[in-house]
Protein backbone atom coordinates (compact mmCIF):
# COMPACT_ATOMS: atom_id res chain seq x y z
CA UNK A 1 0.00 0.00 0.00
CA UNK A 2 1.74 3.33 -0.67
CA UNK A 3 1.16 6.53 0.89
CA UNK A 4 -0.93 9.59 -0.09
CA UNK A 5 1.32 12.62 0.51
CA UNK A 6 0.22 15.88 1.74
CA UNK A 7 1.34 18.69 -0.48
CA UNK A 8 3.29 21.32 1.75
CA UNK A 9 3.07 19.29 4.86
CA UNK A 10 6.21 18.13 6.38
CA UNK A 11 6.70 14.37 6.78
CA UNK A 12 6.96 12.49 10.07
CA UNK A 13 10.07 10.85 10.21
CA UNK A 14 9.93 6.70 9.89
CA UNK A 15 11.58 6.46 13.47
CA UNK A 16 8.56 7.73 14.88
CA UNK A 17 5.99 5.68 12.47
CA UNK A 18 8.19 2.92 13.87
CA UNK A 19 8.12 4.01 17.43
CA UNK A 20 4.25 4.09 17.15
CA UNK A 21 3.75 0.53 15.15
CA UNK A 22 5.98 -1.12 17.80
CA UNK A 23 3.65 0.42 20.57
CA UNK A 24 0.85 -1.02 19.03
CA UNK A 25 2.20 -4.10 18.11
CA UNK A 26 3.59 -4.95 21.59
CA UNK A 27 -0.27 -3.73 23.22
CA UNK A 28 -1.70 -6.48 20.74
CA UNK A 29 0.84 -9.13 21.35
CA UNK A 30 0.65 -9.27 25.56
CA UNK A 31 -3.08 -8.25 25.69
CA UNK A 32 -2.04 -5.38 27.22
CA UNK A 33 -3.40 -1.62 26.28
CA UNK A 34 -0.51 0.91 25.67
CA UNK A 35 -0.77 4.37 26.49
CA UNK A 36 -2.37 6.93 22.91
CA UNK A 37 0.15 8.15 20.59
CA UNK A 38 -0.66 11.71 20.90
CA UNK A 39 3.38 11.93 21.87
CA UNK A 40 4.55 11.11 19.09
CA UNK A 41 1.78 12.47 16.31
CA UNK A 42 -0.53 14.49 16.40
CA UNK A 43 -4.13 13.60 16.82
CA UNK A 44 -5.43 14.91 14.03
CA UNK A 45 -2.63 13.97 11.90
CA UNK A 46 -4.58 10.74 9.52
CA UNK A 47 -2.39 10.73 6.88
CA UNK A 48 1.09 9.96 9.32
CA UNK A 49 -1.62 7.48 11.24
CA UNK A 50 -2.54 5.42 8.30
CA UNK A 51 1.10 4.99 7.47
CA UNK A 52 1.87 3.61 11.58
CA UNK A 53 -1.43 1.66 10.33
CA UNK A 54 0.41 -0.08 7.61
CA UNK A 55 3.63 -0.86 9.52
CA UNK A 56 1.51 -2.10 12.59
CA UNK A 57 -0.20 -4.76 9.85
CA UNK A 58 2.88 -5.48 8.45
CA UNK A 59 3.81 -7.17 11.18
CA UNK A 60 0.79 -9.32 10.97
CA UNK A 61 1.11 -9.95 7.51
CA UNK A 62 5.33 -10.66 7.78
CA UNK A 63 4.33 -13.49 10.45
CA UNK A 64 1.92 -15.14 7.73
CA UNK A 65 -1.57 -13.33 8.61
CA UNK A 66 -3.78 -13.76 5.28
CA UNK A 67 -5.60 -10.41 4.12
CA UNK A 68 -9.34 -11.27 3.42
CA UNK A 69 -10.47 -8.06 3.21
CA UNK A 70 -11.36 -4.28 4.87
CA UNK A 71 -13.21 -2.91 7.36
CA UNK A 72 -14.94 0.83 7.19
CA UNK A 73 -15.09 2.41 10.62
CA UNK A 74 -16.58 5.22 12.30
CA UNK A 75 -19.70 5.83 9.72
CA UNK A 76 -22.35 6.31 12.35
CA UNK A 77 -23.26 9.41 14.00
CA UNK A 78 -23.37 7.50 16.93
CA UNK A 79 -20.41 5.99 16.71
CA UNK A 80 -18.65 9.06 15.89
CA UNK A 81 -19.83 10.65 19.25
CA UNK A 82 -18.99 7.38 21.02
CA UNK A 83 -15.51 7.79 19.81
CA UNK A 84 -15.13 11.56 19.77
CA UNK A 85 -14.18 11.44 15.91
CA UNK A 86 -15.82 13.23 12.99
CA UNK A 87 -15.03 10.88 9.98
CA UNK A 88 -14.62 7.37 9.12
CA UNK A 89 -11.41 5.52 8.61
CA UNK A 90 -10.72 1.75 7.06
CA UNK A 91 -8.92 -1.25 8.66
CA UNK A 92 -7.96 -4.30 7.28
CA UNK A 93 -9.45 -7.56 8.22
CA UNK A 94 -7.05 -10.75 8.35
CA UNK A 95 -8.16 -14.52 8.38
CA UNK A 96 -7.66 -14.92 11.87
CA UNK A 97 -10.27 -12.27 12.42
CA UNK A 98 -13.19 -14.10 11.23
CA UNK A 99 -15.88 -15.88 14.03
CA UNK A 100 -19.18 -17.52 12.28
CA UNK A 101 -22.78 -17.75 13.01
CA UNK A 102 -23.22 -19.39 17.08
CA UNK A 103 -19.04 -19.16 17.62
CA UNK A 104 -17.66 -18.79 21.46
CA UNK A 105 -15.31 -15.74 20.67
CA UNK A 106 -12.40 -16.09 23.17
CA UNK A 107 -11.98 -13.19 25.27
CA UNK A 108 -8.65 -13.68 26.05
CA UNK A 109 -7.64 -12.06 22.53
CA UNK A 110 -9.33 -8.87 23.32
CA UNK A 111 -8.56 -6.14 25.27
CA UNK A 112 -11.47 -4.07 25.89
CA UNK A 113 -13.77 -5.09 23.03
CA UNK A 114 -17.28 -3.15 22.11
CA UNK A 115 -19.98 -5.18 19.52
CA UNK A 116 -21.31 -2.96 16.44
CA UNK A 117 -24.01 -4.48 14.04
CA UNK A 118 -22.97 -4.27 10.30
CA UNK A 119 -23.26 -5.25 6.64
CA UNK A 120 -21.08 -7.61 5.15
CA UNK A 121 -20.50 -6.94 1.62
CA UNK A 122 -18.85 -10.06 -0.62
CA UNK A 123 -17.34 -8.50 -3.41
CA UNK A 124 -17.73 -10.36 -7.04
CA UNK A 125 -15.63 -8.09 -9.30
CA UNK A 126 -12.88 -5.96 -8.53
CA UNK A 127 -13.31 -1.88 -7.47
CA UNK A 128 -10.18 -0.85 -9.05
CA UNK A 129 -11.17 1.17 -11.94
CA UNK A 130 -13.80 3.37 -12.93
CA UNK A 131 -16.10 5.66 -10.59
CA UNK A 132 -16.26 3.37 -8.13
CA UNK A 133 -19.74 5.05 -7.09
CA UNK A 134 -22.43 3.68 -5.57
CA UNK A 135 -23.68 2.17 -8.62
CA UNK A 136 -20.59 0.23 -9.69
CA UNK A 137 -20.06 -0.66 -6.36
CA UNK A 138 -23.97 -2.39 -6.00
CA UNK A 139 -22.99 -4.11 -9.61
CA UNK A 140 -19.63 -5.02 -7.47
CA UNK A 141 -21.03 -6.93 -4.36
CA UNK A 142 -21.76 -10.96 -5.18
CA UNK A 143 -24.18 -11.12 -1.93
CA UNK A 144 -24.32 -9.52 1.87
CA UNK A 145 -24.82 -10.97 5.35
CA UNK A 146 -25.85 -9.52 8.37
CA UNK A 147 -22.21 -9.02 10.80
CA UNK A 148 -21.12 -8.35 13.89
CA UNK A 149 -17.99 -6.46 14.57
CA UNK A 150 -16.24 -7.04 17.80
CA UNK A 151 -14.54 -3.28 17.86
CA UNK A 152 -11.79 -3.20 19.66
CA UNK A 153 -8.58 -0.70 20.74
CA UNK A 154 -4.96 -1.06 22.16
CA UNK A 155 -5.47 2.45 23.24
CA UNK A 156 -5.86 2.27 26.85
CA UNK A 157 -9.56 3.13 27.88
CA UNK A 158 -10.31 3.86 24.88
CA UNK A 159 -8.87 6.92 25.12
CA UNK A 160 -8.52 7.44 21.05
CA UNK A 161 -8.14 10.60 18.66
CA UNK A 162 -8.57 9.92 15.07
CA UNK A 163 -4.87 9.19 14.83
CA UNK A 164 -5.34 6.51 17.18
CA UNK A 165 -7.93 4.68 15.58
CA UNK A 166 -6.58 5.06 12.55
CA UNK A 167 -3.23 3.81 13.36
CA UNK A 168 -4.54 0.72 15.25
CA UNK A 169 -6.26 -0.69 12.26
CA UNK A 170 -9.03 1.33 12.50
CA UNK A 171 -9.64 -0.23 16.22
CA UNK A 172 -9.90 -3.90 14.63
CA UNK A 173 -10.72 -6.48 17.03
CA UNK A 174 -12.51 -9.58 15.40
CA UNK A 175 -15.97 -9.98 13.06
CA UNK A 176 -18.93 -12.64 12.78
CA UNK A 177 -20.37 -13.26 9.56
CA UNK A 178 -23.89 -14.50 9.69
CA UNK A 179 -24.90 -17.61 7.48
CA UNK A 180 -27.24 -16.42 5.40
CA UNK A 181 -26.13 -14.52 1.76
CA UNK A 182 -28.55 -12.54 0.08
CA UNK A 183 -27.95 -10.58 -2.81
CA UNK A 184 -28.72 -7.17 -3.55
CA UNK A 185 -31.55 -7.73 -6.04
CA UNK A 186 -34.27 -5.78 -4.71
CA UNK A 187 -32.94 -4.96 -1.56
CA UNK A 188 -31.80 -1.48 -0.57
CA UNK A 189 -28.77 -1.86 1.84
CA UNK A 190 -30.37 2.03 3.19
CA UNK A 191 -33.31 0.95 4.05
CA UNK A 192 -32.60 -2.17 6.09
CA UNK A 193 -33.50 -1.97 9.88
CA UNK A 194 -31.21 -3.43 12.46
CA UNK A 195 -31.80 -4.60 16.35
CA UNK A 196 -28.75 -6.16 18.37
CA UNK A 197 -29.55 -7.52 22.03
CA UNK A 198 -26.79 -8.98 24.86
CA UNK A 199 -27.88 -11.34 27.21
CA UNK A 200 -31.87 -10.93 25.20
CA UNK A 201 -32.32 -7.62 25.88
CA UNK A 202 -31.92 -4.93 23.59
CA UNK A 203 -28.94 -2.29 23.43
CA UNK A 204 -28.35 -1.21 20.22
CA UNK A 205 -30.86 -0.49 17.18
CA UNK A 206 -30.37 1.54 13.95
CA UNK A 207 -31.00 1.71 10.14
CA UNK A 208 -28.70 1.18 6.74
CA UNK A 209 -29.25 4.83 6.37
CA UNK A 210 -27.11 5.77 9.75
CA UNK A 211 -24.48 4.43 7.66
CA UNK A 212 -22.86 7.27 6.01
CA UNK A 213 -26.37 7.95 4.84
CA UNK A 214 -26.10 4.09 2.79
CA UNK A 215 -23.75 1.33 3.27
CA UNK A 216 -23.33 1.10 -0.73
CA UNK A 217 -21.46 4.98 -0.21
CA UNK A 218 -19.50 3.81 2.75
CA UNK A 219 -17.99 0.72 0.75
CA UNK A 220 -17.55 3.68 -2.55
CA UNK A 221 -15.91 5.78 0.25
CA UNK A 222 -13.86 2.92 0.71
CA UNK A 223 -13.44 1.58 -2.81
CA UNK A 224 -11.73 5.18 -3.80
CA UNK A 225 -9.91 5.55 -0.62
CA UNK A 226 -7.99 1.75 -1.50
CA UNK A 227 -7.21 2.31 -4.72
CA UNK A 228 -5.63 6.02 -3.52
CA UNK A 229 -3.39 4.21 -1.18
CA UNK A 230 -2.60 2.05 -4.32
CA UNK A 231 -4.17 -0.98 -3.00
CA UNK A 232 -7.44 -1.40 -4.45
CA UNK A 233 -10.17 -3.48 -3.32
CA UNK A 234 -10.47 -7.29 -5.00
CA UNK A 235 -13.14 -9.86 -6.12
CA UNK A 236 -13.08 -12.47 -3.52
CA UNK A 237 -12.82 -10.24 -0.25
CA UNK A 238 -14.75 -9.35 2.27
CA UNK A 239 -15.96 -5.97 3.46
CA UNK A 240 -17.49 -4.76 6.44
CA UNK A 241 -19.48 -1.52 5.58
CA UNK A 242 -19.42 -0.25 9.31
CA UNK A 243 -22.28 0.32 12.15
CA UNK A 244 -25.85 0.60 11.86
CA UNK A 245 -26.55 2.15 14.88
CA UNK A 246 -24.51 2.22 18.54
CA UNK A 247 -21.69 0.08 19.40
CA UNK A 248 -22.10 -1.66 22.82
CA UNK A 249 -19.03 -3.10 25.76
CA UNK A 250 -19.45 -6.78 25.96
CA UNK A 251 -18.26 -9.19 28.76
CA UNK A 252 -16.98 -12.38 29.20
CA UNK A 253 -20.03 -15.06 29.42
CA UNK A 254 -22.02 -12.78 27.00
CA UNK A 255 -24.39 -13.61 23.93
CA UNK A 256 -24.91 -11.07 21.31
CA UNK A 257 -27.75 -11.27 18.81
CA UNK A 258 -28.02 -9.35 16.04
CA UNK A 259 -30.96 -9.17 13.29
CA UNK A 260 -31.38 -7.66 10.00
CA UNK A 261 -34.60 -8.44 8.27
CA UNK A 262 -33.94 -9.48 4.86
CA UNK A 263 -30.43 -10.61 5.63
CA UNK A 264 -30.99 -12.60 8.77
CA UNK A 265 -29.50 -13.26 12.02
CA UNK A 266 -26.23 -13.87 13.22
CA UNK A 267 -25.36 -14.45 16.61
CA UNK A 268 -22.22 -15.00 19.09
CA UNK A 269 -21.04 -15.83 22.78
CA UNK A 270 -18.19 -14.65 24.71
CA UNK A 271 -15.83 -17.03 26.93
Amino acid sequence: MSSVVRPGVPPVGESIVDAAALRLAEAALTVRPCAPLRDLIDPGDVHTAYRIQQRFNAFRVGAGAEVVGRKIGATSAAVQQQLGVDQPDFGVLFFDMAFGHGDAIPMERLLQPRVEAEIAFFLADDLADGPLDDAQCRRAVGAAAAAVEIVDSRIIDWDVSIADTVADNASSGVFVLGEERVTLDGLEPAAVTMSMEIDGEPVSAGTGAACLGDPLHALSWLARQARAFGDPLRAGQVILSGALGPMRPVHAGAVVDVRIPGLGRVSASFV
